[in-house]
């Protein structure tokens, strides 16, 4: 491998041998895309923005993880890498990290420390193990009879919740990380709830486990490391206000960028119903013995408000009524909250199930008046936030008050950039040939210093390895899926005899597809909700003849390479629903603004999800097939072209005949050749 590097060397010229090192380790030879990266990271850690589409295999992970690497050493500067999901951190944390430190200290002569950062509740709490905290009286369960059982993951089998608890138990003795995707096989949501807690619960310098706190570990882990891995949710929640998740650090790289307004977003959303208001009283009365009558009642005037208003958004504000109501569900639990404090006194010092009660009930409502103040306040008079009433669809649960942030880019821009050199990168960031929709959604528009975008491109031949099919001659989109469209569908599935991968814009286009490929045709048809997501793919990738049709979880991150993905079909173009409340509040803010409300939310929303379900058919350079988007708007529309651009650069054709012929070939390709006995 690679000796040191003289230390007079420029950082450029250390990253570029980290690099070629990495490389080599992996067997592989240096790509262009992937090495003109790495320079204009090595630029922007200067103290730019700099915003980097980066395709499928040009192997961005180690385009920004060993320039940071090589900085960090250099400076002593700290990076803050965060992924979309907790699985894409796990991979980097435990495969493309380690390989890049490798390479930084075969050419620096120092390894840069690595430490992975979670949320609070992804970690076993020693001390609620230990009884510390009281048990949910509606899981008084450890008799397995009586306890629900889950299925256990990547098996048919299925354990109760209070095996699963067992199972925890066991595990957390002889854990060194107590992080709950160590657990293998994993356990229930239910099941992890009884050996954890959220940051806002835990009992802080008064737990007699500080010491021994696992989450804690890892904040302290973080505090000393070069490079910190987290995920775009711990980034939601330093962009909603509590930046103190984060260590301090200096440089901050977003991997599937395009992700993260909505994650920013998702933790700025709250809801309050009647039956919540309830949860919150009896946890009170439970665990700190204070009286709640006042607080029950509010609730039930929350929901006499909200049963009289109808599903949808409240775009002129909050009525009268609703907003009375939420003012005395407010009072009321800012009244229990101080009768807590007064009943906290008389178990100070304790550190068993009551100080632990207490600590759950004091979450509770602490949240619960956040949550009202925000929505009595004049946030959504003043558009800031948008709120609305939804009923859930299943369940006897009582309407709930939802609240969204409207704009996130300002939150993004003055925590998360301000201050920072900044890389975000993503397969998708260029919209309509252009970056500027991104930069104004991610924050860059609005933080200092400026922000330069580019197309590192991608080792894949677009052109020649896929075409993009758009049948004109269906009809435009309409309620539901026409009948039209799914003989297309039939179509196309016949001809390439499976290796099709669905993706709907609703739950029932999805299932009438799946019902009329079972009834028409003799493939193997893996519908979403049938089984769980990983499992629905794993068996889709070993099988030729499969089709896998669902709806947006199918949209981003399902990688199949191959052949058994050689179709994706898009039943239509992937606008915002009509009635999306976050999506109408913010049209009308770019339209007040004298901007296009339309093409600044809509179109932007449909070309990434266009430009990521288009990335699903070539994943290796091998890899070849048809994407078949049927939708006639894509070529009529005006707008189309604006979303085609957004796409990889397939061949594009509306001609049916050739699209099923070239199908008809790639499934020819698989077959096996035929020894014909018959006359010999």
């Amino acid at each position: 491998m690679s000796s040191v590097v003289e230390g007079d060397d420029s950082p450029l010229e250390r990253t570029e041998a980290a690099l070629a090192d990495a490389v080599a380790r992996l067997g592989g030879s240096p790509r262009e895309g992937q090495t003109e990266m790495a320079r204009q990271v090595v630029a922007a850690l200067e103290g730019d923005h700099l915003l980097v589409q980066a395709g499928t295999g040009t192997g961005k992970s180690l385009a920004y993880l060993v320039p940071v690497m090589v900085d960090a050493v250099d400076t002593g500067r700290r990076a803050v890498v965060s992924t979309a999901t907790l699985a894409l951190q796990r991979q980097v944390l435990t495969k493309d990290a380690p390989l890049a430190a490798d390479a930084v200290e075969a050419v620096t002569g120092t390894r840069p420390v690595v430490a992975l950062l979670k949320g609070w509740q992804n970690y076993v709490c020693r001390h609620r193990l230990e009884g510390g905290y009281p048990q949910d009286e509606e899981d008084t369960l450890f008799s397995a009879g009586q306890a629900a059982r889950a299925p256990r993951p990547g098996t048919g089998e299925t354990t109760s919740t209070g095996e699963q608890v067992v199972r925890l138990r066991q595990w957390a003795a002889q854990t060194d990380t107590g992080d709950r995707d160590d657990l293998v096989p994993g356990v229930s949501d239910r099941a992890w709830a009884q050996v954890s807690v959220s940051r806002a619960e835990c009992l802080g310098p008064s737990c007699p486990l500080r010491a021994e706190c696992f989450p804690e570990l890892a904040r302290a882990a973080a505090a000393q490391a070069d490079v910190v891995v987290t995920n775009h949710a711990m980034l939601g929640i330093a962009a909603s206000g509590n930046t103190g998740v984060l260590p301090e650090h200096t440089v901050l790289v977003v991997d599937e960028a395009h992700e993260l307004a909505d994650r920013v977003r998702s933790q700025g959303t709250v809801s309050l119903s009647a039956s919540a208001v309830a949860r919150v009283a009896a946890t009170a009365r439970r665990h700190a013995s204070v009286l709640v009558a006042d607080l029950e009642s509010a609730g039930q005037g929350l929901q006499l408000a909200l049963a009289d208003l109808p599903d949808g958004r409240l775009a002129g504000g909050l009525p009268g009524p609703l907003h009375e109501a939420l003012v005395l569900v407010e009072a009321a639990a800012r009244q229990v909250l101080a009768d807590l404090r007064e009943a906290a006194k008389t178990a100070e010092g304790a550190t068993g199930p009551a100080a632990g009660g207490v600590a759950l009930a004091r979450t509770a409502l602490n949240e619960l008046v956040e949550a009202a103040a925000r929505m009595t306040s004049d946030s959504v008079a003043e558009r800031r936030d948008v709120a609305w009433v939804e009923r859930p669809r299943m369940g006897a649960d009582p309407p709930r008050l939802t609240l969204a942030p409207i704009d996130v880019a300002g939150a993004v821009a003055d925590t998360l950039l301000a201050d920072r050199a900044a890389v975000l990168t993503s397969a998708t960031l260029s919209l309509g040939g252009g970056f500027e929709p991104m930069a104004h959604a991610l924050g860059l528009s609005l933080a200092g210093g400026g922000w330069r975008g580019i197309d590192v491109g991608t080792p894949f031949d677009y052109a020649r390895q896929g075409i993009l099919y758009t049948p004109t001659h269906l009809p435009r989109p309409g309620t539901g899926i026409s009948e039209a469209t799914l003989d297309e569908v039939l179509a196309l599935a016949e001809a390439s005899r499976g290796g099709m991968l669905g993706l709907f814009s609703s739950r029932r286009a999805a299932q009438e597809a799946a019902e009329m490929l079972r009834g028409a045709t003799d493939l193997t048809v893996y519908a979403q909700g049938e089984d769980q997501l990983p499992t629905l793919v794993e068996a889709f990738a070993a099988r030729e003849d499969a089709c896998l049709v669902g709806t947006l979880s199918l949209w981003q991150g399902v990688d199949v390479p191959g052949r058994a993905c050689r179709l994706v079909v898009i039943d239509r173009i992937p606008f915002p629903r009509p009635d999306d409340p976050v999506a109408q509040a913010r049209s009308e803010a770019v339209a007040a603004a004298g901007g296009n409300g339309f093409m600044a939310v809509s179109a932007v929303h449909a070309a990434l999800l266009l430009a990521q379900g288009a990335g699903r058919l070539v994943r290796r350079a091998e890899d070849r097939g048809v994407v078949a988007v049927l939708d006639p708007r894509l070529r009529t529309a005006r707008y189309g072209a604006f979303l085609a651009r957004s796409m990889p650069p397939l061949w594009p054709t509306r001609d049916r005949e050739v699209v099923l012929g070239a199908l008809a070939r790639l499934a020819d390709e698989g077959r096996p050749a035929r020894t014909d006995t018959a006359t010999r």
